[in-house]
């Protein structure tokens, strides 16, 4: 899929968060600057957040609990190894909330394998393209109609 516009991103994030459920990891992978922050702020702001919504690459994780689902948006930029993970508290997230997950790639392969797995790259013109790995979860979910 070829997003061409800012636009076309908030459509995406406006489909996923449509179709989020306690349980689910979107996990966002792609090079710096090419929009996964952007179309995790999409999810958050149609979900229903009113204000600002901060890049969480310092703090790490950034819960937005008063959502429907509750959302934990968690950038792994600054973890350097997976067994870092375990001093976050993730293990349990998914009990009552989902998450979206900038940069899973540094969490290790085999963490969260039912990820909606969204990849962003550069394209011609200032577009990205996006594609997708989609689990058996997300199949009637995927992609946006």
């Amino acid at each position: 899929m070829i997003l061409t516009t800012e636009a076309a991103t908030d459509a995406v994030g406006q489909h996923l968060a449509a179709q989020l459920r306690i349980g689910d990891v979107i996990a966002l992978s792609g090079p710096l600057g090419v929009g996964k922050t952007s179309l995790a702020r999409s999810i958050i702001k149609t979900l229903g957040h009113h204000g600002e919504v901060p890049s969480p690459s310092f703090a790490i994780v950034q819960p937005y609990e008063t959502l429907d689902p509750p959302l934990w948006h968690v950038d792994l930029y600054r973890i350097d190894r997976a067994d870092e993970l375990a001093e976050l508290g993730l293990e349990s997230v998914l009990d009552d909330a989902a998450m979206v997950v900038e940069w899973p790639e540094r969490a290790g392969p085999d963490m969260w394998p039912e990820a909606l797995r969204l990849s962003l790259a550069f394209a011609p013109d200032g577009a990205r393209r996006l594609t997708a790995q989609v689990p058996a979860a997300w199949e009637a979910r995927w992609p946006p109609q």
